[in-house]
C-alpha cells in the first residue's frame, strides 16, 4: 500500500528532577546541599532515508515516545540524558502541526533533519538555590514536561519526471515501455490507484538515470476535491518536466488537454511554468492517426514541444526519449533533488513574562503564559519551600494581582498548564 499522508503522535522526554539532597560526612556535622541537576529529555526528530519511498513504516504505529532524563543525586551527581528519538522518512516528506496546521519542516535532501519535539530540560539541584542567608534549600526544581502533539506528515514524491493526463490516457502504458516498472494496465478509466515509479535507461551512452513517476488520473474538478487526483495533485510539486499524455484516439483530444491544464493552474499555476512534454498517445489507432496534425499545429502554436507515440507498440518512443532527455540536466545536475535545500523551520522559544488569565467557568481560572506554565511544572507543591518560592515568583509577575482583579475567592481553583491549585488567603494549595 503507498502512504504519502499520515498522522503521528510524537511526545518528547521529561527532564528529570533535581535532587534536594545534603553532603552527609563523618566529621561534617552540617553539610551543605550537594544535589545534582536532573538529565535533559530526549527529543524527537524526523531524518530523511534515501531508502524510504513511502510513509509505509507509520501505517500501523501512530504513537512515539522519547526517554526522559534522568534524576539528580546526591554528591552534585547530575542525571543521565534521556536519548533522542530520530524516525525516518522519505525524501519529499512536509511536516506539519496537525492542529494549528503549521509547518514544521519540509525535508527533501538526504539527512536532513528537523526537530518536532523537545525534550524538557532537567531540573536544578537544591546546590543552585543556596544563599548568604538561606544555607540549607530543601528546594529543587522539577524537571520540565516535553513537548508533545500531533503531526501530520504529507509525502510529494520527488521525480525527474512526472506523467499526468486523463485515466486511460496511457500513463501506466508509456511508464512500463519507458522504464522496468510494472504497474498495472488495463484498457479501463482508473487502472492506477496510487503512484508509480520508474527508472528510465536513456541509452548505453548516457549515464543519467531519471525516475518518473505515473501519478493517477485526473479529472475534470480535480484541483476541486473531485475523482481520485486530487490527493495526487501534490505529486507532480517537486518534478522537473512534466508529460502530459493525452490519448489521440478520444473523442475530443484538444479537450482532453485542455482539462488537464486548467486543473493544473488551478492547483498551482507555478506547474505551467515547468519544462512539459506533450505526448499524443495510441497513434496505432485510426482516430488518433487522423486527429494528430491539427493537434500538432494548435500545440505548436502554443509554443509547446508534443511528440506522436504509441506507448502499447513502441512507435515513436526514440524521438520521444531523445527529447525528453534533452529537457533533463546533466549528470551533476540530475543527481542533486529539484529541490535541493527543502525547509526546515527554526524558531526561538518564546519565555517572555506575558500571561493571560481566563474564568473557564465559575470559579475556575486558567492562567496561560509559557514562564508561567513553565514555574508550575517545575514546582515540587510537596515542599512547603518550593511552593512558597512559587507563590513569590507569580506575585512578582503579576499574577496574582491579575487574578484578584477578575474576581476570584477563597477556594476558587486556578489551572496553569497541568497544575491544580487551590486559592488560599495566604498559599496556594496543589489540588
Amino acid at each position: 500500500m503507498f502512504l504519502d499522508r499520515v498522522k503521528i503522535w510524537v511526545r518528547a522526554g521529561n527532564g528529570g528532577d533535581g535532587a534536594a539532597t545534603f553532603r552527609q560526612e563523618a566529621h561534617v556535622p552540617r553539610g551543605g546541599p550537594d544535589g545534582g541537576d536532573g538529565g535533559r529529555g530526549g527529543s524527537v526528530h524526523l531524518r530523511v532515508d534515501a531508502g524510504q519511498t513511502t510513509l509505509r513504516d507509520f501505517g500501523f504505529k501512530h504513537h512515539f515516545k522519547a526517554t526522559s532524563g534522568g534524576r539528580g543525586e546526591g554528591s552534585r551527581r547530575h542525571g543521565k540524558a534521556g536519548r533522542d528519538l530520530y524516525l525516518d522518512v522519505p525524501p519529499g516528506t512536509a511536516i506539519y502541526d496537525d492542529e494549528t496546521n503549521e509547518l514544521l519542516g519540509d525535508l527533501v535532501a538526504v539527512g536532513q533533519e528537523t526537530m518536532v519535539a523537545r525534550g524538557g530540560r532537567g531540573g536544578l539541584g537544591n546546590t543552585h538555590f543556596k544563599t548568604s542567608t538561606h544555607q540549607a534549600p530543601k528546594h529543587a526544581q522539577k524537571g520540565e514536561p516535553g513537548l508533545e502533539h500531533w503531526l501530520r506528515l504529507e509525502l510529494r514524491l520527488i521525480a525527474d519526471v512526472g506523467l499526468v493526463g486523463l485515466p486511460n490516457a496511457g500513463k501506466s502504458t508509456l511508464l512500463a515501455a519507458l522504464t522496468a516498472a510494472t504497474p498495472k494496465i488495463a484498457d479501463y478509466p482508473f487502472t492506477t490507484l496510487e503512484p508509480n515509479l520508474g527508472v528510465m535507461d536513456l541509452g548505453d551512452e548516457d549515464e543519467r538515470r531519471p525516475t518518473i513517476a505515473d501519478v493517477p488520473g485526473l479529472i475534470e474538478g480535480a484541483s476541486d476535491g473531485a475523482g481520485l487526483g486530487h490527493a495526487f495533485l501534490r505529486h507532480v510539486e517537486r518534478t522537473r518536466i512534466l508529460v502530459h499524455i493525452v490519448d489521440g484516439s478520444g473523442r475530443d483530444p484538444g479537450w482532453d488537454f485542455d482539462v488537464i491544464r486548467e486543473e493544473l493552474r488551478a492547483h498551482d499555476p507555478a506547474l505551467l511554468d515547468k519544462p512539459m512534454l506533450v505526448a499524443f498517445n495510441k497513434m496505432d489507432r485510426p482516430a488518433a492517426a487522423e486527429a494528430w496534425p491539427a493537434f500538432r499545429r494548435a500545440r505548436e502554436a502554443d509554443g509547446l514541444a508534443v511528440e506522436a507515440i504509441s506507448a502499447a507498440t513502441g512507435e515513436g518512443l526514440d524521438s520521444f526519449r531523445a527529447r525528453l532527455a534533452a529537457l533533463l540536466p546533466d549528470l551533476a545536475g540530475l543527481a542533486e533533488p529539484p529541490e535541493p535545500t527543502g525547509v526546515v523551520v527554526h524558531r526561538i522559544s518564546a519565555m517572555g513574562d506575558g500571561f493571560l488569565v481566563e474564568v473557564e467557568e465559575e470559579g475556575i481560572f486558567r492562567v496561560r503564559g509559557a514562564r508561567v506554565e513553565r514555574i508550575a511544572a517545575q514546582t515540587n507543591f510537596d515542599v512547603e519551600e518550593s511552593a512558597e518560592r512559587f507563590q513569590r515568583d507569580l506575585s512578582r509577575l503579576g499574577v496574582d494581582a491579575e487574578l484578584r482583579r477578575a474576581g476570584i475567592q477563597a477556594g476558587d481553583l486556578v489551572r496553569i498548564g497541568a497544575a491544580e491549585l487551590e486559592w488560599g488567603n495566604e498559599l496556594w494549595e496543589a489540588r
